[in-house]
C-alpha cells in the first residue's frame, strides 16, 4: 500500500534460512496494521511448505489500559487469544 512490495523486504533470505534446516518456528512481530497483517500471511503462505510453525505476537490489551478506550479490533483480538483460568 505504501509502494513496498514482496521483493522490497527481501523474504527470499528468510526463506532460504529457515529451508536449510534448524529452524523450528519463525515468530513475526510486525505492526498491527493492514499492511502488517497482509505481511504476515504473505510470510506464512512463503514458509508453508517448509513445515516450521510461524506465529504472531500476542495482541490485545496492554495490562492497566481502561477496557471503554479500546477499539474495537484490539477488543476482539483480545477475545479470540483469551486464556482460560484454571482452578
Amino acid at each position: 500500500m505504501d509502494g513496498i512490495g514482496p521483493n522490497d523486504i527481501e523474504i527470499d533470505s528468510l526463506v532460504e534460512r529457515v529451508e536449510k534446516g534448524g529452524i523450528h518456528e519463525v515468530i513475526l512481530a510486525l505492526a498491527s496494521t493492514m499492511e502488517g497483517d497482509t505481511t504476515n500471511f504473505y510470510i506464512s503462505r512463503k514458509l508453508a511448505h517448509t513445515g516450521v510453525t510461524v506465529s504472531v505476537i500476542a495482541r490485545g490489551i496492554s495490562v492497566g489500559d481502561e477496557l471503554e478506550y479500546t477499539d474495537e479490533v484490539t477488543l476482539g483480538r483480545a477475545i479470540l487469544n483469551r486464556t482460560q483460568m484454571k482452578g
